[in-house]
C-alpha cells in the first residue's frame, strides 16, 4: 500500500483540479489505496476522499461521513436532492481516456435523497410527458433543418434531382453521425458545407470510388482515379435542367 498526495493520477494537471472551485465542495473517487493524513486509515480504491490543500482526508476526518452517495444518471433526482441538502458535495473521478475529472454523482443527506425520491415518484408521469414533448419538438426541428439543407443543395446544384437532394441532406444531417451536416458551418447552410455533402454523395454513389479504394487501399490514389468522373457529375448538377 502506498501514500499519495492526490487521489487521481500523478499526471493530472493541478491547474484543472476541481477541488479548487469556490461554489462546491468536491471529493474524489480514488484510483488506488490512499492513507488519510489525519487518522492514518486507508481509503480503499474506489472509495471517496477529500483534499484539503495537500492533505488527503477520509470522509470521517473531513466531516462528510453523514452524507450518502447519489450516483449520476437521474438529473431530476440529483437536482432535487442537492436543493434539499444543506451541503452540496460533488463526487468526481479521474478519466484516463479523457484526461480530466468527470462527475460521478453527489453526496447529500439521506433525508434530502429520500425527499427527492418521493417528489420524483409523484411527478414521474408529468416529467415523462415533458421529455416526450421535447423529443417531438427536437425531431420537428431536425426535419426542418434537413429540408433547409436539401433546399440549399438545390440552389447550389439546381441539376440535382429533388429526391436525391433530400437523400443527401438526410444522410449528411443525421444526428450523432459526425458528418458534415452536423457541423457549425452546415447549420448556417454555408456553400462549402453543402458542397462537401454533395461531393461525398457523388463520390460514393455515382463513381467507382469504392472499388478503387478497395483495389488501391489508398484514399489519395482512389480519389485521383475518379477525379474526372466526380468533376463531370458536379458540373452536370451545377447546370439547370
Amino acid at each position: 500500500m502506498t501514500r499519495t498526495r492526490r487521489p487521481g493520477p500523478g499526471s493530472a494537471d493541478s491547474s484543472h483540479d476541481p477541488s479548487r472551485t469556490r461554489e462546491e465542495i468536491v471529493v474524489f473517487i480514488v484510483s488506488k489505496d490512499t492513507e488519510c493524513a489525519e487518522c492514518r486509515s486507508f481509503v480503499r480504491m474506489g472509495n471517496v476522499l477529500r483534499l484539503e490543500g495537500e492533505k488527503a482526508l477520509c470522509l470521517s476526518c473531513a466531516d462528510l461521513d453523514h452524507l450518502e452517495f447519489l450516483p449520476r444518471g437521474d438529473t431530476a433526482l440529483t437536482r432535487r436532492a442537492a436543493q434539499h441538502s444543506g451541503m452540496k458535495v460533488v463526487v468526481v473521478q479521474w478519466s484516463r481516456a479523457r484526461r480530466r475529472y468527470e462527475r460521478q454523482g453527489i453526496l447529500a443527506t439521506p433525508e434530502s435523497i429520500h425527499k427527492a425520491e418521493k417528489e420524483c415518484l409523484a411527478d414521474a408521469d408529468l416529467r415523462a410527458w415533458q421529455r416526450e414533448r421535447a423529443s417531438v419538438c427536437r425531431d420537428r426541428e431536425d426535419r426542418a433543418f434537413v429540408n433547409r439543407f436539401a433546399a440549399a443543395i438545390r440552389v447550389q446544384f439546381p441539376g440535382c434531382p429533388a429526391e436525391e437532394a433530400s437523400a443527401i441532406a438526410r444522410h449528411a444531417c443525421e444526428k450523432y453521425s459526425g458528418r458534415v451536416g452536423r457541423s457549425a458551418s452546415a447549420k448556417e447552410l454555408s456553400e462549402d458545407a453543402v458542397r462537401l455533402a454533395v461531393v461525398a454523395h457523388v463520390r460514393h454513389v455515382h463513381t467507382d470510388y469504392d472499388d478503387q479504394l478497395s483495389r488501391h487501399q489508398d484514399r489519395g490514389l482512389a480519389r485521383a482515379a475518379i477525379r474526372d468522373q466526380l468533376i463531370a457529375y458536379l458540373e452536370k448538377w451545377e447546370k439547370r435542367d
